[in-house]
């Protein structure tokens, strides 16, 4: 889209629609331009079956565990889902999977995105977007694991999702080499495909929540050990490991109490009705209990 036709689309108040699917095509496609790569839906067995074995590569799971299958993907194409790889020239270097959810007509989950390129994960995101916002789409929904700090910062801070819900042990035991001996408790990303601040950062504009620079630790790391610490703060900071996979193999124990730390605070707080605002510094920022009516 070129600037003229950007204007043109300006809603009366003279700022872009945030939720234009039109604009959030234009911002996929600058994204995988950036980084030499194509975005496109896959709809064979054959396309299918280099996803498996794309996902294969990167989280070597047992033959009873994939992450997804060829005739799962082709059912869910068949039946309207998304199915997506983002290709350096001939080679598929990432894709995405996702169903539609509910409520109905509003949202899609997306299930799985796996990708060994850089920025074909962000690429595929927007890719993502632009396909819900075309087809009435609201927000789009997915879980991933608390403990892991590059995905929590590109889920809160370069996507500007938000979590919504502490899923404990969401997915039971997980014969896999990436979650292989952890439990596997997830946070539920909700992903509001039409706020001003999900459109800037698909602009490349990463969020960071305004309470961050004032909060006060709740969950802090002493000598990689989690520590809990007492505070009924305004804004509160739950922190996680520098990279939770290389310690659970190195110190499956510390891993352990990470995890039992991180379920106990965070999703304590938010069973309490206090919302995550974002992540900032390798840390949740989790912000005020949500007003009750009366």
């Amino acid at each position: 889209m070129n600037p003229e036709e950007r204007v043109n689309r300006e809603d009366r108040a003279g700022a872009v629609d945030p939720g234009d699917p039109v604009v959030a095509r234009d911002q996929a496609a600058a994204a995988a331009a950036g980084r030499g790569l194509r975005i496109a839906e896959l709809r064979t067995i054959a396309e299918f079956a280099r996803v498996v074995r794309l996902f294969d590569g990167i989280w070597h799971p047992e033959p009873w565990n994939p992450p997804i299958t060829a005739e799962l993907m082709r059912a869910l194409t068949h039946a309207g889902g998304y199915v997506a790889g983002a290709f350096d020239g001939a080679e598929l270097v990432g894709a995405g999977v996702a169903f539609l959810a509910a409520p109905a007509g509003r949202a899609l989950h997306s299930h799985v995105t796996g990708a060994v390129r850089p920025g074909a994960g962000f690429a595929l995101k927007l890719h993502q977007r632009a396909w819900a916002l075309e087809r009435g789409l609201s927000r789009i929904t997915w879980t991933f694991d608390p403990l892991v700090r590059r995905n929590a910062h590109f889920n809160l801070a370069k996507l500007a999702a938000l979590p919504e819900e502490y899923l404990p042990d969401f997915y039971g035991p997980m014969g896999d080499a990436v979650n292989a001996g952890d439990e596997s408790d997830r946070l539920l990303a909700v992903w509001r495909l039409d706020d001003p601040r999900v459109a800037r950062a698909c602009d490349g504009l990463p969020y960071r929540p305004a309470g961050a620079d004032g909060a006060v630790a709740a969950l802090a790391e002493r000598d990689g050990r989690p520590v809990a610490l007492g505070t009924d703060a305004p804004a509160v900071l739950v922190a996680v490991p520098a990279d939770v996979e290389s310690l659970r193999l190195a110190a499956p124990e510390t891993a352990k109490a990470w995890r039992h730390a991180v379920r106990d605070v965070l999703g304590g707080l938010m069973a309490e009705g206090r919302p995550v605002t974002g992540f900032a510094g390798g840390c949740y920022v989790v912000g005020r209990r949500y007003p009750t009516a009366g």
